[in-house]
């Protein structure tokens, strides 16, 4: 689908020099006597690199058609992640370099969002917090609780991250995946 370089905005996926590319920022400048121009920061699908790039404003530019597709993760096995569409059952496998860092915060059972492009996973969304058992922490201190700092916890799934001092190993908290952050103690 062809649009205008007037009509880009940030999270599009673009087809540019015969590859995917995320517009990850989009400025609009207007520089003196020039003309307008669309100042972006693409980033490749394939390669992850990001670079900036300039279009006119009436510059055409080709937009991917990405279908998003509610998937659940079922299970992982050796270097791959297996996913199923909730909708037709069908069954998809991505591997550990495309899950990335995500791979930290999968639970059996859970349903993200999946970007496709002519029948290829491109991207992974998964929801903005999850509930994760704390699995190795320190005993906290009494008394500690007053200075408000926190303390290293291990959760299932392998993501290490910074805990308030109550809480104890085999809680439930609530972690943003987007930072990778503390959010709550999840019931006691």
């Amino acid at each position: 689908m062809t649009i205008t370089a007037n009509d880009i905005r940030k999270g599009m996926v673009l087809l540019f020099n015969n590859e995917l590319c995320q517009v990850v920022e989009v400025d609009f400048v207007r520089p003196g006597n020039w003309r307008a121009m669309a100042q972006t920061k693409l980033k490749s699908i394939k390669t992850g690199a990001i670079f900036q790039q300039r279009f006119q404003t009436t510059e055409k530019i080709d937009e991917a058609v990405v279908e998003t597709k509610t998937m659940q993760y079922l299970y992982a096995s050796e270097h791959l992640f297996h996913f199923m569409d909730i909708k037709t059952y069908e069954q998809t496998d991505m591997n550990a370099d495309f899950v990335g860092d995500s791979q930290k915060f999968l639970k059996e059972q859970m349903e993200v969002l999946v970007k496709v492009y002519e029948g290829q996973p491109i991207g992974l969304e998964l929801p903005s917090s999850v509930e994760l058992t704390v699995l190795e922490t320190p005993p906290g201190v009494k008394g500690n609780t007053a200075s408000g700092g926190g303390k290293t916890a291990t959760l299932e799934g392998g993501h290490v991250l910074q805990v308030p001092f109550f809480v104890e190993n085999g809680e439930k908290i609530r972690v943003d995946t987007r930072t990778g952050e503390y959010l709550e103690r999840v019931g006691k």
